[in-house]
């Protein structure tokens, strides 16, 4: 497997249920792409720092804890027509999770398919950008990942 560039990566958000989690789940929802993406932030599991201090030897003992898979700080440049941007604005004001399809552009050979990763969101905040004369106003939308990250590998395709 090589590297790859973030670029012609493509984000979609599906459905709000609070009991999609399986991977044949994700892959029957319908799927709306969030179109003019400029950046997927980072995410990704991280787990959670545990400590105890003991009185006898004065050390820190370290432990981990919960897992957290992040907040995803995807930036839009922001265009009020689009389906799936008014689909994620609207979801602010829905206190169910969403599906997420993140599909990366790397696939391993021509016929290959690319990494797609899904996750379940609640739209945590819909943040418009205004900045100066010369920026694009933007749109900054807080996913708050709700549980693990499912990731389908990019894979060869046949000959």
């Amino acid at each position: 497997m090589t590297i790859n560039a973030t670029a012609k990566a493509k984000v979609f958000i599906g459905s709000a249920s609070a009991t999609i989690s399986e991977l044949t789940d994700f892959e029957a929802d319908t799927w709306t792409e969030i179109k003019e993406v400029e950046d997927l932030g980072e995410w990704g599991a991280e787990g959670t720092e545990i400590t105890f201090i003991s009185l006898a030897d004065s050390h820190t003992r370290r432990r981990k804890g919960t897992i957290d898979s992040g907040t995803v700080a995807l930036v839009c440049a922001r265009d009020p027509s689009d389906p799936g941007q008014e689909k994620a604005r609207a979801a602010v004001e829905d206190h169910l999770p969403y599906a997420f399809k993140v599909e990366l552009a790397d696939k391993p050979t021509p016929t290959g398919t690319n990494s797609i990763f899904y996750f379940r969101a609640p739209v945590m905040s819909a943040r418009n950008q205004f900045g100066t004369a010369n920026d694009l106003t933007k749109t900054a939308f807080n996913l708050g990942i709700d549980g693990a990250i499912l990731e389908v590998p990019a894979a060869e395709g046949t000959p």
